[in-house]
């Protein structure tokens, strides 16, 4: 057997919030010395809220306890084509959760929405934010996936993330970094989102999965065959140990799968 993800479960959101923001600002420490950015995507759900639960809490003052958003570069995993003021844009989640709430004497990091004159047409708003991704990751002539520092996902409740669904053919798209979908089977119908090896090129995978609700698709994923399969699954697989779950105890109350201590 290969190396496997990592799975930490937590008696309640506050213990995981505080173990997710040790674990960010670690990735963001190691982006820092690689590049000096931090170049993270986040997608939408739930996940916003933990986050800026876990990074806007004072730190301990220390060096390795200390955000520094001026030098993130927040893309998103996925997109909805809807204008970036809707209720179903994963752009206006972040901003209602966690980028209004940033401290004013704390930087603003850089973030990217989509270019929402191509509502219409979502291949072509693939290709532009693929187009910026390019930017800051250099030409896709010269690399051939975009490494990302760190990805904060969530996992849906039919093994979906980002928005790569169950037995859809975008889980086989293999040359491009952002895809369009027009027939998402979770409404608004029409997204783009990234594909599945950029996700699993990540040098770190981080999901998010809390409250009972979850816990069939988890013991699922974990603990079934055809679960490996799933969406969620196929990251675990393709990211092996890149890859931690940041979860409560109601959410793997039946998972079998060995649980790690500590980080």
């Amino acid at each position: 057997m290969g190396k496997q993800p990592n799975l930490y479960a937590f008696n309640d959101i506050s213990a995981l919030a505080r173990t997710l923001r040790t674990y960010v600002i670690q990735c963001q420490n190691a982006g820092f010395e690689r590049h000096n950015l931090f170049k993270v995507a986040v997608s939408g759900g739930s996940l916003p809220s933990t986050l800026a639960n876990a990074l806007l809490e004072p730190g301990d003052g220390g060096s390795d306890d200390a955000v520094d958003f001026a030098k993130w570069e927040i893309f998103f995993a996925d997109e909805r084509a809807v204008p970036l003021d809707h209720a179903e844009s994963n752009y206006k989640l972040l901003k209602d959760e966690l980028l209004d709430k940033i401290p004013k004497g704390m930087s603003q990091p850089n973030v990217h929405p989509i270019n929402v004159e191509y509502l219409d047409d979502v291949q072509e708003m693939a290709d532009q934010y693929q187009e910026a991704l390019m930017q800051s990751f250099a030409a896709k002539d010269s690399v051939k996936l975009p490494i990302f520092d760190l990805l904060l996902l969530g996992c849906g409740p039919d093994g979906h993330t980002c928005s790569l669904f169950p037995n859809h053919e975008l889980l086989r798209e293999s040359d491009a970094w952002v895809a369009p979908i027009e027939d998402s089977p979770k409404p608004p119908a029409k997204r783009i989102t990234l594909s599945l090896p950029v996700v699993t090129h990540g040098t770190k995978i981080a999901f998010v999965a809390t409250g009972a609700g979850k816990k069939d698709i988890l013991k699922q994923i974990f603990d079934t065959e055809e679960g490996r399969s799933l969406p969620c699954g196929l990251v675990n697989e393709g990211g092996a140990e890149k890859v931690s779950w940041f979860t409560d105890n109601g959410a793997v109350e039946d998972v079998g799968f060995p649980r790690r201590g500590s980080l």
